[in-house]
């Protein structure tokens, strides 16, 4: 079965860094482009990061340098690690490719 299922959410303090996992099934993530997208409560869903066959990164402007996208190949896993977290990072985040359905996502919610 072709999925992505994506972990390491939960309540966040603001400033924190959590790491987030995206396990593929079905398919070699490393063939495919591979991008992160969150959606905040009442928002629409937005693109944050996105890692290419070739490994070339980009991220939306409201997470460069604070978020960084990684793959891992022998563990046909994509990574989020989250750094300088801020209560409008809030949001679910999915994990998606150009041949996976959308997934249920891990909940970040930026909170003291």
């Amino acid at each position: 079965q072709v999925q992505f299922v994506e972990s390491g959410g939960g309540l966040v303090q603001p400033g924190g860094s959590p790491r987030l996992s995206c396990v593929a099934s079905g398919f070699t993530v490393r063939f495919y482009i591979t991008n992160w997208y969150r959606q905040a409560p009442g928002k629409e869903r937005e693109l944050v990061a996105g890692i290419s066959a070739g490994g070339a990164t980009t991220y939306a402007t409201s997470v460069k340098g604070r978020f960084t996208i990684s793959r891992e190949n022998d563990k046909n896993t994509v990574y989020l690690q989250m750094n300088s977290l801020k209560p409008e990072d809030t949001a679910v985040y999915y994990c998606k490719n150009s041949i996976s359905p959308w997934g249920q996502g891990t909940q970040v919610t930026v909170s003291s």
